[in-house]
């Protein structure tokens, strides 16, 4: 047996290619894990904005706040016990909210847990789409029940981490009025933690791809994927920035959408559904790509240790195995002959 490893042109452009040839190969697969999981998701955070502002808006809107109002009243008084029931019309014309905040934030943790699972899914596919196995949607689904938990508290616990870090900066933003020494030290020192952030941020990039595919949780991902981004860190934040900007943009078309509906009451034109439907989509392909290249990018890791060439032998141990990193354009990982 013999194994090579090459890594040095693999750049964003390598990771895009693997990860379109994987999703070519399986579109419909990864078309219906889109539509249950990254579809919705998209969809909610596009069309957010524009609720937000129609709700803010009563002059514009009224026909949503009665209605509001009435599904909020009905539902309050079933919550109610029946002694505690004595309800009064109120002449104001303020939104009134009388649901508690758990039923509020609902919605939020629903989106979340349909990220995560969108995130395991499609992650679990493009592993197994890498090195050619079958990928069926009912065994994907299904592998939500063994990567699920590990992928939540390692997402939360790295969160978590990351909150407490930026924690100062706040604070010392807060400090900018006072003296030019103190405005100066404090600039650094927000600067020193961002960078500090950033960093770690994209050393934990491949933690939940690591999360899911070994079954491991908490901060033993965060410690495996620092260690595998050892030298793949500049590819990392490309990837990082490259996915960030765009789907930073759309949120962005969202925001201004949402002005311009409230502002000129065309909440209801075809037009604006036609809109709310393009960038959806759009969001949810990249959503869709930004996990599969981050899939992509623990196996271009795994390379690069040369922990893969055994995975390659075990799987194709009979034949000559050449990994299929875009054939003509990307030099070759890993390329194993089994005498």
């Amino acid at each position: 047996m013999s194994t090579t490893t090459s890594i040095a042109s693999l750049k964003l452009w390598s990771i895009l290619s693997e990860s379109k040839r994987i999703i070519n190969a399986h579109s419909r697969h990864f078309l219906a894990l889109s539509v249950i999981f990254l579809l919705p998701l998209s969809f909610s955070l596009i069309v957010s904005p524009t609720i937000f502002h129609l709700l803010s808006t009563p002059s514009n809107s009224p026909t949503i706040h009665i209605l509001l109002r009435q599904a909020t009243s009905l539902l309050s008084l079933q919550l109610r016990t029946e002694e505690d029931i004595r309800f009064t019309p109120k002449t104001t014309t303020s939104l009134d909210l009388p649901l508690p905040l758990p039923l509020l934030l609902l919605p939020l943790f629903f989106l979340f847990f349909l990220s995560l699972c969108s995130l395991a899914t499609i992650t679990h596919s493009v592993f197994h789409g890498f090195f050619g196995r079958p990928v069926k949607l009912l065994s994907t689904v299904t592998s939500l029940l063994s990567s699920f938990l590990p992928l939540l508290t390692t997402t939360i616990l790295s969160h978590l981490i990351l909150f407490t870090i930026s924690l100062p900066i706040p604070l010392l933003r807060l400090s900018f009025s006072f003296s030019e020494i103190i405005r100066t030290v404090s600039a650094i020192l927000v600067l020193a933690l961002s960078l500090l952030i950033f960093y770690i941020r994209i050393s934990w990039t491949l933690s939940s791809v690591i999360a899911i595919v070994e079954n491991t949780y908490g901060i033993q991902p965060l410690r495996r994927s620092a260690h595998l981004m050892n030298g793949m860190k500049y590819t990392g934040a490309s990837c990082f920035f490259f996915f960030a900007s765009l789907e930073g943009i759309m949120l962005w078309s969202g925001f201004l959408l949402a002005r311009v509906v409230s502002d000129s009451g065309s909440w209801r034109d075809w037009a604006f559904m036609v809109q709310i439907v393009l960038t959806s989509a759009v969001m949810t392909v990249l959503m869709l790509y930004n996990a599969a290249a981050n899939t992509v990018l623990y196996m271009y890791c795994k390379a690069l240790h040369g922990e893969l060439a055994e995975e390659i032998v075990e799987e194709f141990a009979w034949q000559y195995v050449s990994l299929p990193f875009d054939d003509g354009k990307v030099p070759h990982v890993v390329s194993v002959v089994h005498a």
